[in-house]
């Protein structure tokens, strides 16, 4: 593979122990899957606040009983989002239906001309003491992201261990951050990516999972660990073990 690699798989499995199917097994039982719509609009309230937007659970349920004239643009914004989960679940994962994923999530907040396309501009992540994380230059962000779906095209033509499963998932949520192909939109479409891949090889119990509530409850440790170097040639994987861990964490 070209960017996805096994090589910190050994050491994950020590850390997360034996018991992720059971675990994960018991998730199901607890979240019904007749709730699907419901909580396909939790995830999509939740990873919209780790974005910035205020509107929370409550606020959101109960908005959905107002006129669509009334409706804020925080709600419009989660319920697209919400599309976007929907639309992933009804399509097979490719890089062509990832850019149709963000041109519905990111309606209520790019121009047209940047939705569902992938940057053409350079990219920073700034924290309150300046640049923290330089993106891949945008000439180079289609191959990247070429390479990264070959890699996950060969992980889908295999049958993986749910522990190779939720590995592999976590590795792409990051590598997508680091990309950071779009001009804005990143962290809700490597959200998706990582629960389409969990859906895709788990079937469609994955859904339900509530990864992005977890992910907003550590907000903190979900910057910090994601945060693996300045730029995207500096990026450092071997420090990268704390955040493959917290997608398993959330069971």
């Amino acid at each position: 593979m070209q960017i996805l690699t096994e090589k910190f798989y050994k050491e994950y499995c020590e850390k997360i122990g034996s018991d992720l199917e059971q675990r994960y097994g018991a998730m199901k039982k607890n979240l019904k899957s007749s709730d699907f719509e419901y909580l396909i609009e939790a995830s999509s309230v939740y990873s919209s606040n780790i974005e910035g937007n205020p509107m929370d659970l409550n606020s959101f349920m109960n908005t959905k009983e107002f006129k669509e004239k009334s409706r804020p643009k925080e709600f419009k914004e989660i319920k697209e989002l919400a599309q976007a989960y929907e639309y992933a679940k009804k399509n097979d994962l490719t890089e062509k239906h990832l850019l149709k994923i963000h041109e519905i999530l990111s309606k209520s907040f790019l121009i047209e001309s940047k939705r569902g396309k992938y940057r053409k501009e350079k990219v920073g992540v700034f924290g309150v003491s300046g640049l923290v994380y330089l993106a891949i230059e945008p000439e180079f962000v289609e191959k990247e992201m070429q390479k990264l779906f070959s890699d996950v095209k060969i992980l889908l033509n295999k049958k993986l261990s749910i522990e190779k499963v939720f590995y592999y998932a976590a590795f792409i949520h990051l590598t997508f951050a680091h990309i950071h192909p779009f001009m804005d939109g990143n962290g809700r479409a490597a959200r998706i990516l990582e629960k389409w891949f969990l859906a895709k090889c788990l079937y469609d119990s994955a859904w339900i999972m509530q990864t992005e509530k977890y992910y907003k409850e550590n907000l903190q440790d979900y910057y910090k660990n994601i945060n693996l170097g300045a730029n995207y040639y500096e990026i450092d994987y071997s420090k990268g073990m704390l955040f493959l861990l917290m997608l398993q964490k959330q069971l």
